[in-house]
C-alpha cells in the first residue's frame, strides 16, 4: 500500500513515522512535509490547500491512500478532490469538515443528536453577546465560530476580556463553563462505524500550571490511569455514534478522525468540542503506544469497511510528548533560529524527535513555525516517560526556546485546557 500524507507539522509526522513502521505500507510520501517527514517519507513540493494539485500528486503517485492532517485543507474541501479521482481518503468531506470549521454547525448537530455538551448560544451583535454573557455567568467562555488553529477560545471571568475577543471575532459561540480535566478521545469513523483509540491529556496554556494564553498544545500523555477505564467506549455510545448517524441523516457522512474534546464534569463526560482530525500533540503519544497497524486501520475507514479489521490494540506502559516553542510564540512566532541537539534527543533510548515547525537552511536545522519540535518518549509508566522526555528535551537548543517543565506532572487530571484567567 503506497500512502501519501498531506501536511506540514508535527501531526503529520507523527502519523508519517507510524505509517512507515506498519508492514502493509510499501511507500510512505508526504505534500509537502518537513526535514522531520522526509526521514521516513518522499516528500513533493505540492500546495495541501489546492485539492487539484493534491489529487494530480496522489493520480501520478498511484498512491492507495491519501491521509490529509490539518483541519484548513480537510475544511476546503482537499478530501472531495482526491475522492473524485477515485483515490481513498482517511479524512471528511469539506460539508462534514463543518463539524469543527463552524462551532454552531458543531453545536447545531449536538444538540440534534442528543450529545451532551455544554449550553451555548451563536452571537454576531454586541447585544446577543452581553445577553448570553448574562445568562451563562462567569466564567466566560467565548470560541471564535471560525478556524483559530487551536487558539480562537477564551475563558475568563474578566468580563471585557470577553467581550473584546467576542468583537474581535465578529461571529462566536458563548457557553457555560464546564468544571472538570479535559481529555481527548480520537475515533476513527467509516461514516457509521467507530473505533476509539486511547484517551490522552492535552496541556494547552503556554506556562506552567496552566496559565497564559491558549496554544495549540505544549504537550500531551497517555494513559489517564485516573480516569474512568471505560472512557473511550462511553464516548463512542453517548458521543460518536450519534454524530455519526446525525451526519448520515443530513446526507455528509463523516469518514476520518473525530476529535472529541471532553471536560469530565461531575455529572459525566460532555463535549466541550469536535475537531475533524487528529490533535497535535496529543495524537503523538497515543500513536507511540499503538500496537497494531495503522495503515490498516486507516485504509478501511476510508473504504468503508472498519467492520473488516480488528479494533486498534495498545501496549503497556506510557508515551509523553513535551513541545519546544519558538520565542514569541503563540502571538508570534521567531523563524531562522539554529537548532542543534537533535540528533543527540533522538539517540535517547524510545524517544523520537517530531518535527513541527522546521526548515533547512543551508545545511542547518532551523525554526520555521511556533511549535517547533515536540520530544516524544514511551517509558514504563507516565513517570518514566516524563522522564525520559524531559532528559532528552534538555540536548535540544534553540534561541528563544519556550517549553513547560509540567506536562504530565502530579497532580494528574487538573482541569487544563479550560482553566481561567
Amino acid at each position: 500500500m503506497r500512502v501519501l500524507v498531506v501536511g506540514t507539522g508535527g501531526r503529520e509526522h507523527a502519523l508519517a513515522l507510524s505509517l512507515s513502521l506498519d508492514p502493509a505500507v510499501t511507500e510512505v510520501h508526504a505534500a509537502p512535509g518537513n526535514p522531520g517527514i522526509a526521514q521516513v517519507a518522499t516528500l513533493h513540493d505540492v500546495d495541501p490547500m489546492s485539492g487539484e494539485s493534491v489529487a494530480d500528486l496522489a493520480a501520478s503517485l498511484g498512491v492507495d491512500l491519501v491521509v490529509v492532517g490539518p483541519e484548513a485543507p480537510l475544511v476546503a474541501g482537499v478530501a472531495d478532490s482526491v475522492r473524485e479521482r477515485g483515490i481513498a481518503v482517511f479524512g471528511p468531506s469539506g460539508a462534514a469538515a463543518q463539524l469543527e470549521g463552524s462551532k454552531a454547525f458543531s453545536k447545531d448537530v449536538m444538540a440534534a443528536a442528543g450529545v451532551p455538551t455544554a449550553g451555548s448560544r451563536t452571537c454576531t451583535a454586541p447585544a446577543e453577546v452581553e445577553a448570553a454573557l448574562d445568562a451563562f455567568g462567569a466564567p466566560y467562555v467565548v470560541k471564535d465560530d471560525a478556524l483559530a488553529a487551536g487558539k480562537g477560545v477564551v475563558v475568563t471571568r474578566d468580563r471585557a476580556e470577553a467581550v473584546a475577543h467576542a468583537e474581535a471575532c465578529g461571529r462566536v459561540v458563548i457557553e457555560e463553563f464546564l468544571d472538570g480535566p479535559e481529555v481527548s478521545v480520537f475515533a476513527i469513523c467509516d461514516g457509521s462505524t467507530a473505533y476509539a483509540l486511547q484517551p490522552a491529556q492535552d496541556f494547552k496554556r503556554i506556562f506552567d500550571g496552566g496559565r497564559g494564553p491558549n496554544t495549540g498544545g505544549m504537550g500531551s500523555y497517555t494513559p489517564l490511569t485516573w480516569a474512568q477505564p471505560d472512557l473511550a467506549e462511553v464516548t463512542l455510545e453517548q458521543v460518536v455514534r450519534p454524530t455519526l448517524a446525525e451526519m448520515a441523516a443530513r446526507g455528509t457522512p463523516f469518514v476520518g478522525c473525530l476529535y472529541v474534546g471532553l471536560a469530565l464534569t461531575e455529572s459525566g463526560p460532555r463535549v466541550i468540542e469536535f475537531n475533524v482530525r487528529f490533535g497535535d500533540p496529543d495524537i503523538q503519544p497515543v500513536l507511540a503506544v499503538l500496537e497494531s497497524p495503522l495503515g490498516v486501520l486507516l485504509a478501511a475507514a476510508a473504504d468503508g469497511r472498519l467492520d473488516d479489521v480488528p479494533s486498534p490494540v495498545f501496549g503497556d506502559g506510557a508515551a509523553v510528548t513535551v513541545v519546544l516553542a519558538s520565542a514569541g510564540y503563540p502571538e508570534s512566532s521567531s523563524k531562522g533560529d539554529v537548532i542543534t541537539g537533535v540528533g543527540a534527543a533522538n539517540g535517547v533510548s524510545d524517544v523520537d524527535v517530531i518535527h513541527a515547525g522546521t526548515a533547512l537552511d543551508g545545511g542547518s536545522l532551523v525554526t520555521a513555525g511556533g511549535r517547533v519540535v515536540a520530544v516524544r518518549a514511551r517509558g514504563y509508566d507516565v513517570d518514566d516517560a516524563r522522564s525520559r522526555a524531559y532528559a532528552a528535551a534538555d540536548l535540544v537548543t534553540f534561541d528563544g526556546l519556550q517549553r513547560r517543565t509540567d506536562i504530565a506532572a502530579e497532580p494528574l487530571g487538573v482541569v487544563e485546557g479550560a482553566s481561567v484567567r
